[in-house]
């Protein structure tokens, strides 16, 4: 009850401070945002679609697009900012943050115009984004699916239209998933099948047959004119500070970030050593035998985890919050896990639902972080789901602030997340398996060498090759996750920085907490209230917690 009144009274107080008119341009922009933001194989920035929603890429929507990007700035640009409080602010620059990311995806990446891996998420991982939901399958759903089959043909079409460049490196990733990918629909159909009602089951036959008769034809297309294609893209320095300053509201250079991932790259290798040191003569961590003992074990850890933080006074851990579970691939999903991370983190409006990872059956040879989960599942249970994610999330999707509960940050969303794998870390939560701490330390490495692989691929000192078998050779790791990674960073430049940055500057954050605050200091509220506005860039968290806008200054 106490802690109810306490939320109440900040709800309050929040909703209090809120402009009128920011509020409203907020709503009107998030609700158009939810029909057109791209699909993406991240986990964290997808949105819930009204229902019956299919994408539009025709040539009018893309104009419209860019048309909507100026006339939001506009209005945005035209409310009265006097007598703003610092949460309005940062509102503002939040929602403004959020309308330059539409002039990012269009007329910096042009992704719609130069990348045909693009298309291939907006048809197969649209419909991705219906089956990874973990609730089980209704005919409200099918419909759903039905109706985004029946668009792969029109998007394949305007995909043929609007690709006036094409790129060599994303056509190779657009082919690569698109490869067999008649038999892959194929079984996810079979599978459908076998939970769609009689009524309905003719539809999504001839649905599936037409959408597999346009992806096949874009791959033949691709092929036919690859050699006529450039070979790389790249947003280059302008269009990498534009970025960082206008979008990430990251107050540094590109080179700032280049000797800040490599101080950190160095930390982790030399503790990384130091942790191996000391845990000689300790056996390997064991690969569980089965995928129903990595579940079960999985289950017990995520409530560990969650008392461990309630009794270390970490942070707290509110009881509506459900419980972050591994589950095994449904059979109409498995055929396209590729398309994406396999993380359903729910949504605003399903907060009463488990977040759940859907896994594969361990077995000794895995790719990198399927291989850590097999061995300890924790480390993912920290950065995925509680305290990282999942509970970031729907503590996000609480906030009463309805830009803070849709805007979304990766510096902030994955800084948190790896923030807090070597906070726990720190605070001994894998003191009674030191080997574990082993795997984390080498997810320090992975995060730090991405600092490197993002930027030098932004700028055209990489290729998706090279910074592929770079990063397999120096973290190290498989050769295929190193590739999956680097297609998505050439895809998305500046979602790599954003763990080893966002940490830093979580930790900067706790840092001038402590120095301003000195015995007033807690670092349980400050955790608090990081998770609750976890959507939010952290230099606007610093400047909104503790009044210093010496970083502001650097963007705006």
């Amino acid at each position: 009850m106490k802690f109810f009144l306490l939320f109440l009274a900040f709800s309050i107080s929040v909703l209090s401070q809120q402009n009128s008119e920011l509020n409203r341009l907020s709503h009107e922009f998030f609700t158009w945002r939810a029909t057109q933001q791209p699909a993406s194989s991240d986990d964290i920035p997808r949105v819930e679609r009204p229902d019956m929603w299919v994408p539009d890429w025709s040539p009018s929507a893309l104009k419209e697009y860019n048309e909507y990007y100026s006339l939001s700035l506009e209005n945005l640009e035209s409310i009265d900012k006097t007598s703003w409080s610092r949460p309005d602010s940062v509102d503002y620059l939040c929602l403004r943050s959020a309308i330059e990311r539409v002039n990012w995806e269009i007329s910096v990446l042009k992704s719609p115009y130069n990348n045909p891996d693009f298309y291939v998420h907006q048809t197969l991982g649209t419909l991705f984004e219906l089956l990874i939901i973990s609730s089980p399958i209704d005919a409200n759903r099918i419909e759903n699916i039905i109706l985004r089959l029946n668009s792969f043909p029109r998007t394949i079409e305007y995909a043929k239209n609007n690709l006036n460049s094409p790129v060599q490196s994303f056509t190779k990733i657009a082919l690569g998933n698109l490869e067999d990918i008649g038999s892959k629909l194929d079984a996810v159909e079979t599978s459908l099948m076998q939970v769609c009602s009689e009524n309905l089951q003719n539809k999504l036959s001839r649905s599936f047959i037409e959408a597999k008769k346009s992806l096949m034809s874009y791959e033949k297309w691709l092929n036919s004119e690859y050699d006529r294609m450039p070979a790389t893209f790249n947003v280059g320095r302008d269009g990498y500070e534009y970025y960082l300053k206008k979008i990430a509201l990251i107050p540094h250079t590109p080179d700032e970030l280049l000797l800040m991932g490599e101080m950190e790259w160095d930390r982790s290798v030399a503790f990384d050593h130091l942790a191996k040191m000391k845990n000689v003569g300790l056996p390997e961590l064991p690969v569980f035998k089965t995928i129903e003992e990595q579940i079960r074990k999985e289950a017990i850890d995520e409530l560990a985890i969650r008392e461990f933080l309630v009794e270390q006074n970490i942070m707290s851990v509110p009881d509506w919050v459900q419980h972050y579970i591994n589950a095994p691939f449904p059979e109409y999903l498995d055929p396209l896990a590729y398309m994406g991370v396999t993380d359903d983190l729910t949504s605003k409006s399903r907060l009463n639902e488990n977040g759940v990872k859907f896994i594969i059956p361990p077995k000794p040879e895995m790719p990198f972080f399927w291989l850590s989960m097999a061995k300890d599942p924790r480390g993912i249970i920290i950065h995925e789901g509680v305290p990282g994610h999942y509970f970031q999330l729907v503590r996000s999707w609480a906030n009463p602030d309805f830009t803070r509960q849709h805007f979304i940050d990766p510096g902030a969303n994955e800084g948190i997340g790896f923030y807090v794998e070597e906070m726990m870390l720190q605070q001994g939560i894998f003191a009674d398996k030191p080997r574990s701490t082993e795997m984390i330390y080498s997810y320090m490495r992975l995060r730090a060498f991405r600092v490197d692989v993002d930027i030098n691929l932004a700028l055209g000192n990489y290729t998706v090759e090279d910074a592929a078998k770079y990063l397999s050779d120096t973290v190290p790791m498989d050769f295929k996750t190193a590739l999956d990674e680097t297609g998505f960073f050439a895809n998305n430049p500046g979602q790599a920085i954003s763990y080893q940055i966002g940490k830093i500057q979580i930790m900067n954050f706790i840092s001038d907490a402590k120095l301003k605050q000195r015995e007033k200091f807690d670092l349980k509220s400050l955790h608090d209230y990081l998770i609750i506005n976890g959507n939010v860039p952290i230099a606007l968290l610093r400047w909104e917690y503790l009044g210093l806008d010496d970083q502001i200054k650097k963007l705006w």
